[in-house]
């Protein structure tokens, strides 16, 4: 026999208090990397990621993480409002916050309740506060986007940096190691009278 609204609806929000939210991510973020990054705090039961309806191609910014305890949840909050966490050595550290009920798409509606939606006329005072709000959200929207593309082309040029510095870094491992390997550093060291340690 299925569980009753009631049941289901309490299931819901026990998953509510293991999960937290996640936001400030970059978009080269995938979900083996946020398990990766959140399994160190404790058990990573399973990460969704919150898509972000403003942005072209749906980038999403923001995750939930559900942990397998409430335990663990409230821990990794409290860590991450005294320290940041980088990932993939972006500068840009992810924030982690308690997750709410309305963050959840697949979330059983709540036993009791009723939505009532109803048209504002033009007439009424609520009409300009929405009009209003409306043209705020766009604007903050535009700004958002200038700010999300400029983050994102300073990420990139880090990404790329970080790339050449680590192939450098090879490079110079390789020459070290084929100096150690053809006899050469022991040529060397008798031919300066020095003594080479590892």
């Amino acid at each position: 026999m299925g569980k009753s609204p009631e049941e289901e609806y309490d299931a819901f929000l026990e998953k509510v208090k293991r999960t937290i939210f996640v936001d400030n991510l970059s978009p080269q973020v995938t979900e083996s990397v946020l398990r990766a990054a959140f399994n160190q705090f404790g058990n990573v039961s399973s990460v969704q990621f919150i898509p972000n309806y403003f942005e072209l191609n749906n980038m999403p910014q923001s995750a939930l993480v559900e942990m397998e305890n409430p335990k663990q949840a409230r821990e990794i909050v409290g860590q991450m409002e005294n320290y940041c966490l980088m990932i993939l050595g972006m500068p840009r550290p992810v924030r982690a916050r308690p997750a709410k009920v309305e963050m959840f798409d697949d979330r059983p509606r709540k036993p009791g309740r009723k939505i009532v939606c109803r048209w504002v006329d033009p007439t009424e005072p609520d009409f300009e506060v929405a009009k209003k709000i409306k043209n705020l959200v766009r604007k903050h929207a535009a700004e958002a986007s200038l700010v999300l593309e400029h983050q994102r082309g300073e990420e990139e040029k880090l990404a790329n940096q970080q790339s050449e510095t680590l192939k450098g870094h090879y490079r110079k491992y390789e020459l070290l190691d084929s100096v150690l390997d053809d006899g050469t550093a022991k040529h060397l060291e008798r031919y300066y009278n020095m003594k080479l340690t590892d």
